[in-house]
């Protein structure tokens, strides 16, 4: 961007912070705010946050900004594929928004009736709009864990992250509609119709304001810098997910990919990659000693070969051990026990296996893991062993917020 359009772009948002009203902030800047895209808009935003902007007063002023880029924005047009992650998300949004439209209609419908037989068809719609909202979790879950990684690795951090936090408004919102639908034959039919009428209101005007932004925003900037490599991982991602109970079935079909995505090669010696990420040999071997479980991995052919080491074992393992058949590892008394689990794995009859001990006052949790490829091929077994006589002491909740250091 030519930096002093930059300038006076930001500029103007300082005036916005000022409380200068967005119309006169709008005139005076009018020349330079034409053309002004979206990938800008978030870049600008996450200046300002740099410059100590608070992330949360950004957050109230996004209606502010939208009101001066609004016919720009409104310009932007994308020609998007059914199957294309941002179609289906749009679609998604366009179909909430006719749900919270339909709830806030019930909702004055309601208000104006004296006796809750008179409306049961509309309390039934309003229950299904309350079990709609809680489907589409998957909605928010797909953008949060899929769509946000990737715009923010294009350098795109604030707008995510700025929507993350609607979200978590937006869940509060749906948790009051399923909780009051929940509670309506506890509570008075008065009480419910004020309650209802007050969350599908501001239901209503949270996923307005949130999906003008990702649409108009977030979509545009996120289509201005992922690749069709990433949007065909992203694609899978959502689909590993899944849709919303009321995601049209035309979008979420499984698109006609005619080229795979080709693995990432690894470049630097040492690398492992994997489908969800890389490591070096140094990151897994320290990752596997950090569990606080005892691994080890029995092959295929039931020979040992590899074990972790973390701070504190359960059972001795020596490096001796590996290549070792696993039954020789047991005393004979038990072998034929584990000869039953290996061949249920290997048969297919079987994928785990659970037992637990005291040990030295201690409560032992071990569990044997059939692995298998993509393809349900038998590839060994995992042992996992866990110390849980501290987790059974567990009552109640220690959030993250809970933390001290």
């Amino acid at each position: 961007m030519d930096e002093d359009k930059k300038a006076q772009i930001r500029e103007a948002l300082r005036q916005l912070h000022a409380g200068v009203p967005s119309e006169q902030v709008k005139e005076r800047f009018k020349q330079v705010l034409e053309n002004t895209s979206s990938i800008e808009i978030a870049k600008i935003e996450g200046d300002l946050i740099k410059e100590g902007v608070k992330r949360e007063e950004l957050r109230k002023l996004c209606d502010v900004h939208l009101a001066i880029f609004k016919e720009q924005l409104e310009r932007q047009a994308s020609d998007l594929t059914p199957t294309q992650p941002i179609r289906i998300l749009m679609e998604e949004h366009r179909i909430m928004l006719q749900k919270a439209e339909q709830l806030s209609s019930i909702a004055n419908k309601l208000a104006k009736v004296s006796e809750m037989r008179y409306v049961a068809d509309d309390i039934h719609t309003v229950t299904h709009i309350a079990e709609d909202f809680v489907d589409s979790e998957k909605h928010y879950l797909r953008e949060e864990n899929v769509l946000f990684p990737v715009i923010e690795k294009h350098g795109i951090t604030e707008p995510p992250a700025i929507m993350w936090m609607e979200h978590d408004q937006i869940r509060g919102y749906k948790k009051k509609l399923r909780q009051l639908v929940q509670d309506l034959s506890e509570i008075s039919f008065e009480d419910f119709k004020t309650q209802l009428h007050d969350t599908a209101s501001l239901l209503h005007n949270q996923l307005s304001s949130h999906f003008y932004k990702e649409n108009n925003i977030l979509f545009p900037a996120a289509l201005s810098v992922i690749t069709d490599q990433e949007w065909l991982e992203i694609r899978r991602e959502f689909d590993e997910i899944g849709y919303c109970c009321f995601t049209p079935v035309e979008l979420t079909a499984s698109p006609m990919l005619q080229t795979e995505a080709a693995n990432v090669s690894a470049r630097s010696e040492g690398i492992l990659q994997f489908e969800t990420g890389s490591l070096t040999k140094e990151e897994l071997d320290g990752l596997l000693n950090t569990l606080p479980v005892d691994v080890t991995f029995v092959d295929a052919n039931d020979a040992v070969k590899y074990f972790s080491k973390p701070d504190k074992r359960i059972f001795v393992r020596t490096k001796a051990v590996i290549g070792r058949k696993v039954q020789l590892c047991h005393p004979e008394k038990s072998v034929h026990v584990v000869n039953r689990i290996l061949n249920a794995f290997k048969t297919g009859k079987k994928d785990h296996a659970e037992f637990w001990i005291n040990l030295n006052n201690r409560l032992i949790h071990i569990r044997y893991f059939a692995v298998r490829d993509s393809r349900g091929k038998y590839l060994g077994t995992l042992e996992v062993s866990q110390d849980v006589t501290d987790i059974k002491k567990l009552e109640g909740e220690r959030r993250l917020l809970d933390w001290n250091e």
